[in-house]
């Protein structure tokens, strides 16, 4: 393990680290003019309840943005060291940090899988207890290929899945494997809600592979629109395009 790494996993620098992340992230959501789509979106989802909102992995450092201050939000993050400041950073920003390994396709057919199963029982009874849940679709290490455990994270909750994407116009793009996103100061924005979609309790296989498939292309649909609300095309598109022909 480098010296840098070391020393930033120790944990003084990492609350500095947190709240430096923190600040951050508030500049950047206050001198970005964001625009909000659908205009009435948070009726809709008030009417709605808790609700599971759908991100590509690499949107995760900016979708604290979706929420106002009444709401209540929750998200996964993995207990590993990395994990310590986003949830720092999270935590500062309203949004209440559960830390576990996220429910993908393996957890949900194999409860023994490491921490796969946990976080799922921790989302579930976090829907249920009437939080959102701010959730990353893709399959493990692949990017923009939608996994089937946010479907079985709907069917057990009972909570419509809404997908989400949240972009500014200027921004970084990490050469990660998720090419995460984090906005700049001082540009426009764009928040850009799909439609809700409901998974039933009792359901075949076929129906979870055509609601799968649907929450990904509504995923790519909201992230297109949203880049075209600013003005920028989404440079991950390549990439996206790749991944598909991989997983195909």
């Amino acid at each position: 393990m480098g010296l840098i790494k070391t020393i930033g996993r120790k944990p003084a620098v990492q609350r500095v680290l947190g709240v430096i992340a923190y600040g951050y992230l508030k500049l950047v959501k206050r001198t970005n003019r964001f625009t909000l789509e659908p205009a009435s979106i948070y009726e809709r989802l008030d009417a709605t309840g808790a609700f599971i909102a759908a991100m590509w992995h690499g949107q995760h450092l900016m979708i604290s943005f979706m929420s106002r201050p009444q709401d209540r939000v929750a998200t996964i993050i993995s207990r590993s060291p990395d994990g310590n400041i986003n949830t720092m950073a999270l935590e500062r920003m309203g949004v209440r940090v559960m830390r576990a390994s996220g429910a993908r396709g393996r957890a949900v057919r194999d409860a023994r899988a490491k921490g796969g199963a946990e976080g799922l029982r921790a989302m579930v009874r976090a829907l249920k207890g009437g939080e959102t849940v701010a959730f990353s679709a893709d399959v493990p290490k692949v990017s923009r290929v939608c996994d089937a455990g946010i479907i079985m994270l709907a069917r057990f909750s009972g909570c419509p899945i809404v997908p989400v994407a949240v972009v500014t116009s200027r921004h970084i793009r990490f050469n990660s494997w998720d090419r995460a996103c984090l906005g700049l100061p001082f540009g426009r924005g764009a928040m850009v809600f799909g439609e809700s979609i409901f998974v039933p309790r009792e359901i075949e296989p076929e129906a979870v592979e055509a609601l799968r498939a649907r929450v990904q292309a509504e995923l790519n649909r909201v992230h297109d629109r949203a880049y075209a609300l600013v003005g920028r095309p989404d440079r991950v598109v390549g990439s996206r395009d790749d991944a598909l022909g991989q997983a195909a």
